[in-house]
Protein backbone atom coordinates (compact mmCIF):
# COMPACT_ATOMS: atom_id res chain seq x y z
CA UNK A 1 0.00 0.00 0.00
CA UNK A 2 1.06 3.63 -0.39
CA UNK A 3 0.70 6.32 2.22
CA UNK A 4 -0.16 9.94 1.63
CA UNK A 5 2.80 12.30 1.87
CA UNK A 6 3.42 13.78 5.32
CA UNK A 7 5.29 16.99 4.52
CA UNK A 8 5.12 18.27 8.11
CA UNK A 9 6.07 14.99 9.82
CA UNK A 10 9.34 13.20 10.52
CA UNK A 11 10.06 9.47 10.45
CA UNK A 12 12.41 8.06 13.07
CA UNK A 13 13.65 4.50 12.46
CA UNK A 14 15.00 2.91 15.63
CA UNK A 15 17.46 0.02 15.53
CA UNK A 16 19.54 -2.01 17.95
CA UNK A 17 22.98 -1.39 16.48
CA UNK A 18 26.17 -3.16 17.52
CA UNK A 19 29.52 -2.30 19.02
CA UNK A 20 31.06 -5.41 17.41
CA UNK A 21 29.73 -5.51 13.86
CA UNK A 22 30.11 -2.39 11.69
CA UNK A 23 27.65 -3.77 9.13
CA UNK A 24 24.74 -4.14 11.52
CA UNK A 25 23.40 -0.61 11.02
CA UNK A 26 23.62 -0.70 7.20
CA UNK A 27 20.05 -1.98 6.57
CA UNK A 28 18.55 0.75 8.76
CA UNK A 29 20.29 3.49 6.81
CA UNK A 30 19.34 1.76 3.54
CA UNK A 31 15.68 1.72 4.55
CA UNK A 32 15.88 5.37 5.57
CA UNK A 33 17.52 6.31 2.26
CA UNK A 34 14.82 4.52 0.27
CA UNK A 35 12.00 6.25 2.16
CA UNK A 36 13.79 9.60 1.98
CA UNK A 37 14.10 9.14 -1.78
CA UNK A 38 10.30 8.89 -2.07
CA UNK A 39 9.82 12.32 -0.50
CA UNK A 40 6.99 11.29 1.81
CA UNK A 41 8.27 12.91 5.02
CA UNK A 42 9.82 16.23 5.87
CA UNK A 43 12.80 14.30 7.29
CA UNK A 44 13.88 10.71 7.91
CA UNK A 45 16.40 9.74 10.59
CA UNK A 46 17.84 6.64 12.27
CA UNK A 47 18.89 6.18 15.88
CA UNK A 48 20.17 3.21 17.86
CA UNK A 49 20.56 1.57 21.24
CA UNK A 50 24.18 0.46 20.74
CA UNK A 51 25.43 2.98 18.18
CA UNK A 52 25.41 6.68 17.42
CA UNK A 53 23.19 8.56 17.10
CA UNK A 54 21.61 7.25 20.27
CA UNK A 55 17.89 7.37 21.02
CA UNK A 56 18.41 10.17 23.52
CA UNK A 57 20.22 12.20 20.86
CA UNK A 58 17.42 11.65 18.36
CA UNK A 59 15.35 14.51 19.75
CA UNK A 60 18.03 16.96 18.64
CA UNK A 61 18.04 15.57 15.08
CA UNK A 62 14.38 16.41 14.58
CA UNK A 63 13.06 19.71 13.28
CA UNK A 64 9.46 18.53 12.84
CA UNK A 65 6.98 18.69 15.70
CA UNK A 66 5.16 15.53 14.52
CA UNK A 67 7.23 12.33 14.54
CA UNK A 68 6.46 8.72 13.64
CA UNK A 69 8.69 6.22 15.45
CA UNK A 70 9.07 2.78 13.84
CA UNK A 71 11.11 0.14 15.69
CA UNK A 72 13.14 -1.71 13.04
CA UNK A 73 13.05 -4.80 15.24
CA UNK A 74 11.94 -8.32 14.47
CA UNK A 75 9.48 -8.71 17.34
CA UNK A 76 7.80 -7.06 20.29
CA UNK A 77 9.79 -7.50 23.46
CA UNK A 78 12.16 -5.89 25.90
CA UNK A 79 13.56 -3.30 23.49
CA UNK A 80 10.29 -2.27 21.89
CA UNK A 81 8.21 -2.38 25.08
CA UNK A 82 10.71 -1.03 27.61
CA UNK A 83 13.95 0.38 26.22
CA UNK A 84 12.62 2.54 23.37
CA UNK A 85 9.71 4.05 25.37
CA UNK A 86 12.07 4.79 28.25
CA UNK A 87 14.79 6.36 26.12
CA UNK A 88 12.39 8.50 24.07
CA UNK A 89 10.01 9.29 26.93
CA UNK A 90 7.01 7.57 25.34
CA UNK A 91 4.02 6.71 27.51
CA UNK A 92 1.45 5.59 24.94
CA UNK A 93 0.63 5.38 21.21
CA UNK A 94 1.03 9.15 20.92
CA UNK A 95 3.09 11.13 23.43
CA UNK A 96 3.99 14.81 23.62
CA UNK A 97 7.63 15.26 24.57
CA UNK A 98 9.03 18.77 24.88
CA UNK A 99 6.63 20.19 22.34
CA UNK A 100 6.87 17.34 19.84
CA UNK A 101 4.27 14.62 19.34
CA UNK A 102 5.69 11.10 18.90
CA UNK A 103 3.54 8.36 17.33
CA UNK A 104 4.86 4.95 18.33
CA UNK A 105 4.27 2.23 15.71
CA UNK A 106 4.61 -1.54 16.01
CA UNK A 107 7.93 -3.23 15.10
CA UNK A 108 8.46 -4.29 11.48
CA UNK A 109 8.74 -8.01 12.23
CA UNK A 110 5.15 -8.39 13.37
CA UNK A 111 3.59 -6.93 10.22
CA UNK A 112 1.78 -9.35 7.94
CA UNK A 113 3.55 -8.00 4.84
CA UNK A 114 6.78 -9.58 6.12
CA UNK A 115 5.35 -12.84 4.76
CA UNK A 116 5.74 -11.65 1.17
CA UNK A 117 9.34 -10.62 1.83
CA UNK A 118 10.21 -14.06 3.21
CA UNK A 119 8.69 -15.78 0.18
CA UNK A 120 10.49 -13.36 -2.13
CA UNK A 121 13.82 -14.02 -0.45
CA UNK A 122 13.29 -17.81 -0.58
CA UNK A 123 12.42 -17.66 -4.29
CA UNK A 124 15.43 -15.48 -5.09
CA UNK A 125 17.91 -17.86 -3.48
CA UNK A 126 16.39 -21.01 -5.02
CA UNK A 127 14.59 -19.87 -8.21
CA UNK A 128 14.56 -23.24 -9.98
CA UNK A 129 13.55 -25.44 -7.05
CA UNK A 130 10.03 -26.85 -6.87
CA UNK A 131 8.47 -25.75 -3.54
CA UNK A 132 6.67 -29.11 -3.40
CA UNK A 133 10.07 -30.77 -2.88
CA UNK A 134 11.29 -28.13 -0.44
CA UNK A 135 11.14 -27.38 3.28
CA UNK A 136 11.22 -23.68 4.17
CA UNK A 137 12.74 -22.98 7.58
CA UNK A 138 12.53 -19.57 9.24
CA UNK A 139 15.16 -19.30 11.91
CA UNK A 140 15.80 -16.88 14.76
CA UNK A 141 17.71 -16.57 17.98
CA UNK A 142 15.18 -17.93 20.42
CA UNK A 143 15.34 -17.16 24.10
CA UNK A 144 13.52 -18.12 27.24
CA UNK A 145 13.52 -14.48 28.30
CA UNK A 146 11.09 -13.25 25.65
CA UNK A 147 8.49 -15.50 24.09
CA UNK A 148 7.46 -12.72 21.70
CA UNK A 149 10.65 -13.22 19.71
CA UNK A 150 9.58 -16.74 18.76
CA UNK A 151 5.92 -15.79 18.36
CA UNK A 152 6.75 -13.43 15.49
CA UNK A 153 8.43 -16.30 13.63
CA UNK A 154 5.67 -18.79 14.38
CA UNK A 155 3.13 -16.27 13.10
CA UNK A 156 5.06 -15.99 9.83
CA UNK A 157 5.15 -19.78 9.51
CA UNK A 158 1.37 -19.93 9.95
CA UNK A 159 0.82 -17.16 7.40
CA UNK A 160 3.07 -18.79 4.80
CA UNK A 161 1.27 -22.12 5.22
CA UNK A 162 -2.06 -20.34 4.84
CA UNK A 163 -0.85 -18.43 1.79
CA UNK A 164 -0.72 -21.55 -0.36
CA UNK A 165 2.90 -20.93 -1.39
CA UNK A 166 3.22 -24.65 -2.07
CA UNK A 167 6.13 -25.63 0.16
CA UNK A 168 6.09 -29.23 1.29
CA UNK A 169 6.72 -27.99 4.82
CA UNK A 170 7.20 -24.64 6.55
CA UNK A 171 8.73 -24.73 10.03
CA UNK A 172 10.44 -22.54 12.62
CA UNK A 173 13.77 -23.34 14.28
CA UNK A 174 16.06 -21.49 16.69
CA UNK A 175 19.63 -21.12 17.80
CA UNK A 176 19.02 -21.44 21.54
CA UNK A 177 15.71 -23.22 22.04
CA UNK A 178 13.94 -26.18 20.44
CA UNK A 179 13.34 -26.94 17.69
CA UNK A 180 17.04 -26.28 17.12
CA UNK A 181 18.29 -25.02 13.76
CA UNK A 182 21.33 -27.27 14.22
CA UNK A 183 18.95 -30.20 13.62
CA UNK A 184 17.52 -28.77 10.39
CA UNK A 185 18.16 -31.97 8.48
CA UNK A 186 16.17 -34.03 11.00
CA UNK A 187 13.36 -31.47 11.00
CA UNK A 188 12.99 -31.59 7.21
CA UNK A 189 11.82 -34.56 5.14
CA UNK A 190 12.46 -33.18 1.67
CA UNK A 191 15.55 -33.25 -0.57
CA UNK A 192 15.66 -29.44 -0.71
CA UNK A 193 15.76 -27.02 2.21
CA UNK A 194 15.72 -23.21 2.25
CA UNK A 195 16.70 -21.43 5.47
CA UNK A 196 15.79 -17.75 5.94
CA UNK A 197 17.24 -15.96 9.02
CA UNK A 198 14.58 -13.76 10.63
CA UNK A 199 16.92 -10.96 11.66
CA UNK A 200 17.00 -7.30 10.67
CA UNK A 201 20.69 -7.20 9.76
CA UNK A 202 23.37 -9.63 8.70
CA UNK A 203 25.31 -9.90 11.91
CA UNK A 204 27.32 -12.43 13.84
CA UNK A 205 24.35 -14.78 14.10
CA UNK A 206 23.42 -14.95 10.44
CA UNK A 207 26.85 -15.19 8.87
CA UNK A 208 28.96 -16.70 11.62
CA UNK A 209 27.00 -18.69 14.19
CA UNK A 210 24.17 -20.23 12.14
CA UNK A 211 26.41 -21.37 9.24
CA UNK A 212 28.41 -23.43 11.76
CA UNK A 213 25.25 -24.81 13.38
CA UNK A 214 23.81 -25.94 10.04
CA UNK A 215 27.09 -27.41 8.83
CA UNK A 216 28.02 -25.19 5.89
CA UNK A 217 31.00 -23.74 7.77
CA UNK A 218 33.43 -25.65 9.97
CA UNK A 219 34.19 -22.84 12.39
CA UNK A 220 33.25 -19.24 13.10
CA UNK A 221 35.37 -17.12 10.81
CA UNK A 222 36.98 -13.79 11.59
CA UNK A 223 35.97 -11.90 8.43
CA UNK A 224 32.32 -11.56 9.32
CA UNK A 225 31.66 -8.47 7.25
CA UNK A 226 32.61 -10.21 3.98
CA UNK A 227 29.37 -12.24 3.96
CA UNK A 228 31.01 -14.90 1.78
CA UNK A 229 28.71 -17.53 3.22
CA UNK A 230 25.76 -16.18 1.20
CA UNK A 231 27.57 -16.49 -2.14
CA UNK A 232 27.96 -20.26 -2.26
CA UNK A 233 24.43 -21.60 -2.71
CA UNK A 234 23.44 -24.33 -2.98
CA UNK A 235 25.21 -26.33 -0.29
CA UNK A 236 25.22 -30.13 -0.46
CA UNK A 237 25.33 -31.19 3.15
CA UNK A 238 23.89 -33.98 5.29
CA UNK A 239 22.40 -35.65 2.24
CA UNK A 240 20.30 -32.63 1.23
CA UNK A 241 20.50 -29.59 -1.02
CA UNK A 242 20.52 -26.56 1.26
CA UNK A 243 19.96 -22.91 0.33
CA UNK A 244 20.83 -20.28 2.92
CA UNK A 245 19.76 -16.64 2.55
CA UNK A 246 20.93 -13.41 4.12
CA UNK A 247 18.83 -11.85 6.89
CA UNK A 248 15.31 -10.86 5.90
CA UNK A 249 15.86 -7.31 7.16
CA UNK A 250 18.40 -6.65 4.41
CA UNK A 251 15.59 -6.84 1.86
CA UNK A 252 15.22 -3.44 0.14
CA UNK A 253 11.43 -3.70 0.23
CA UNK A 254 11.45 -3.61 4.02
CA UNK A 255 11.05 0.14 3.48
CA UNK A 256 7.51 -0.66 2.36
CA UNK A 257 6.83 -2.53 5.60
CA UNK A 258 7.92 0.55 7.57
CA UNK A 259 5.49 2.68 5.57
CA UNK A 260 2.75 0.08 6.07
CA UNK A 261 3.22 0.42 9.82
CA UNK A 262 2.80 4.19 9.62
CA UNK A 263 -0.35 3.71 7.55
CA UNK A 264 -1.71 1.16 10.03
CA UNK A 265 -1.02 3.51 12.94
CA UNK A 266 -3.00 6.30 11.27
CA UNK A 267 -5.88 3.95 10.55
CA UNK A 268 -5.98 2.50 14.06
CA UNK A 269 -5.73 5.84 15.84
CA UNK A 270 -7.74 7.79 13.24
CA UNK A 271 -5.00 10.25 12.40
CA UNK A 272 -5.77 12.09 9.17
Amino acid sequence: MSIAPKPTSALLIVGHGSTENPDSSTPYFDHADEIRRRGLFAEVHCCFWKEEPSMREAFYLLDSDDVYVVPDFISEGYFTQEVIPRELGLTGPSTEVRGKTFHYCLPVGVHSSMTDLILRRAKEVAPDIDPATTTLIITGHGTGLNQNSTKAIRDQVDQIIASGAGYASVIDAYMEEPPFIAEWDKLSHTPNVVIVPFFISDGLHSYQDIPVLIGIENAVGAAASHREVFRHNPHYVRGKTLYYTSAIGTERLLADVILDLVHDFDQLHKIL
